[in-house]
Parts: C-alpha cells; structure tokens; sequence
C-alpha cells in the first residue's frame, strides 16, 4: 500500500504583518486618488502632456528592473518628514486648486514611502524612473505660457532670417510673419514647447541608460533646448518658402502636419547622433584614463 499524497495547502496569511501595509496603500489611495485620476485624464485628454502615457509605465518598469540598491537601508525618521511634508503639500495645494503641486505631493510622499523602507539610497538608486515621473506631470499654465511665448519668438526670428536668406520678402512683428499675399501667425501649438518637452524626456532617458558620466547626460540634456529651437525655426521657414514659392494653401492642412513630424524626426535623429559622440568620447576619456 503507499499512502496518498497530502493536499498542498494555500500559505497562509499573516494579517499582523500584512496590516501595515494594506493600511498605507489604502491611506495612499484616499489621500491622492484625484491627483492621480486627473494626472491620467490630461495624459490621455491633453496633447501638451500625452508623453506622460509613455513616461509613467516606462519610469515603473524601469523602477523595477533596477531593484533594490545594495547598501539600502530604512531610514523611518527621515521618511516619516518627507511624507508629513508630502501630505502638507497635498492640503495646501488643494486649498490652492493647483493641480502641479498636487500632483507632485503624490510623488514626494511616494519617494518618502521608499525612504522609509529602503532609504535615501534606494531613492537615489531609483533617479531616473523619478527624473522620469517628474518630466510626466504637466507644468502650470503660467510656465507653459511664459516658456511657450521666447520660444515663438525665436522661432519666429529663425524662420524669417531664413526666409529672407532664400531671397523671400518678410516683415516680422513678434511672431507674425508677413508675406506679401501672406501672413504667417507662429501660435503656441507652434512654439516647439511639445518637441522640446519629447526631447528632453528622450534625452534624460537615453543619458540615464547608456550614459555613464554626468558631464556627457547633462551635455546631451542641454543639447535638447537649442535642437527644438534650430528645428522649429527650419520648420517655420519651410512652411513661409512653399507658402510662397508653391502654394499658399500649403500653410494649413495635412502637409503642415506631416512637416512637423518629420522635423521631429529629424531633431530624433541628431539627438541620437549626439549621444554617440558622446559616448566615444566617454569610451575614449576611459581608455586614457
């Protein structure tokens, strides 16, 4: 006779030890539901912060395929301030009704969370998933307007100098470039602020990955504004050169549209090119060293 195998029983659970945490997550929950239900809808809604739909599962995964540092440790006191600030922050900025400070409560009482169990290390461990969340959460009305307004006008000027090199006659008042049958208004859609926001979040996360020293990411993060700027103004000339030369009907519709994706590809392509010059001379600077 052999006996019959026992019946594999489930673990159990330990509530004591499961309590904590499921009273955390559930607080967590209660504290930044709407900022983060709000945060999601503009990601989804909002042309200026859809990048966030990439950002946000990109900057979690990444969180979780670096793992816990080697030398992480708790530090409960220094976690419990950072979340008692996170969760001041959260009340005053809902006083306030501003929905960046709101949102950015919800990170910083995240990173207090991950101080508290695992420590400042783990925090710094964890920079570019972080750097990543930061660079998701749409920035206020007022810095999008006080950033988006320097920036059509440099496009504006850009544009029209290029113009007027390729023998075509403009006059520039601000941002509106007058052709002779034909003006051009260069609107904040046009400003280059959503290419430049791409940009520096592709840049962050291509010098996080495959950059080593600080001086070449922060080379390759600051190469971002002028490349938007530079592109954004060819992209500006091109639309005012075949408005004249070819058709003034070329301004609106889909060509202008298409344009503005290859331009992008475009500064795609020299970011990337950057980032390999820098990475040979990183490679070299090694061997030397």
């Amino acid at each position: 006779m052999t006996a019959a195998p026992l019946a594999l029983r489930p673990p159990r659970i330990d509530w004591r030890s499961a309590a904590p945490w499921l009273a955390t997550g559930l607080a967590f929950a209660v504290l930044f539901a709407q900022p983060l239900a709000t945060l999601v809808r503009d990601w989804w809604s909002d042309p200026d912060a859809g990048h966030g739909l990439l950002l946000g599962p990109l900057a979690v995964v990444l969180a979780w395929r670096r793992g816990r540092a080697p030398s992480a440790r708790a530090q409960p006191v220094l976690g419990l301030a950072i979340l008692a600030g996170a969760v001041l922050l959260r009340y005053m900025a809902g006083l306030a009704a501003e929905p960046f400070t709101l949102r950015f409560s919800m990170l910083a009482a995240a990173a207090g969370l991950v101080v508290f169990i695992s420590g400042l290390r783990q925090v710094v461990h964890w920079w570019l998933p972080l750097a990543l969340l930061v660079l998701s959460i749409p920035l206020p009305g007022m810095v999008l307007g006080s950033v988006a307004l320097p920036l059509q006008y440099r496009a504006s000027q850009l544009g029209a100098a290029l113009l007027e090199w390729r023998h075509v006659p403009v006059l520039l008042a601000g941002n509106v470039i007058h052709l002779p049958d034909r003006a051009l208004f260069v609107t904040e859609a046009c400003s280059g602020l959503r290419s430049l926001t791409a940009l520096l979040a592709l840049a962050v996360l291509v010098g996080g990955l495959w950059h080593r020293s600080p001086w070449s990411r922060i080379a390759l993060v600051a190469a971002a504004l002028p490349v938007a700027i530079l592109l954004n103004g060819l992209r500006v000339f091109l639309t005012g050169y075949l408005a004249y030369w070819v058709n003034p009907g070329l301004v609106d519709g889909f060509l202008h549209y298409s344009e503005g994706w290859a331009i992008f590809l475009v500064a795609l392509a020299l970011l990337a090119a950057l980032s390999w010059l820098l990475r040979r001379l990183e490679r070299r600077g090694a061997a030397v060293a």
